[in-house]
């Protein structure tokens, strides 16, 4: 709902100078920018929304396990901890590199979890898994959104970033 609503926002402000809705050739233009602005907002959340499915679904891996429970242990530390994770989530922050940065930061915050006070081989190999399987949902996820247009939304050829003025 979040990013339906931002898009509303977007759209709103962008058909606002519009005079007549029935020209098309000026929709369209106004329209090609209305994807590059939605972009950030709506890949930050689509891919941490669809990170955090993979997380919490029903798995019977014991990596999945830890990470499921570093989610919620990183989130109760508080501060920039949860304030992090939840901007994202509200899209008060639609910064996608501070997606990824929280994502992985409790893939570690997991890890070292694991292998304090006293490492074990096992626990050291779980912790392996568990970031190589963060890495294994995230990755994927940015793969479906465009890393260009999520990370370099200026770079992408065919949008522009305002309408052409008329």
């Amino acid at each position: 709902m979040t990013v339906v609503l931002s898009d509303v926002v977007i759209l709103r402000d962008l058909l606002r100078p519009l005079s007549d809705l029935n020209d098309a050739s000026a929709l369209c233009k106004y329209l090609e920018s209305f994807y590059t602005l939605r972009k950030p907002v709506a890949s930050t959340i689509n891919t941490l929304a669809g990170a955090l499915y993979k997380v919490f679904c029903a798995s019977p891996d014991p990596a999945r396990k830890e990470m499921r429970q570093a989610c919620f242990d990183y989130l109760s530390l508080g501060g920039i901890f949860s304030n992090g994770p939840i901007a994202l989530l509200s899209g008060l922050n639609p910064r996608p590199l501070s997606l990824v940065l929280h994502f992985f930061a409790v893939a570690v915050y997991g890890a070292g979890r694991l292998l304090l006070p006293f490492p074990s081989p096992n626990r050291v190999w779980l912790g392996a898994r568990l970031i190589s399987g963060a890495s294994g949902i995230i990755f994927p996820i940015i793969k479906a959104e465009g890393v260009r247009q999520m990370f370099f939304p200026i770079v992408v050829p065919a949008y522009y970033r305002v309408p052409p003025a008329n």
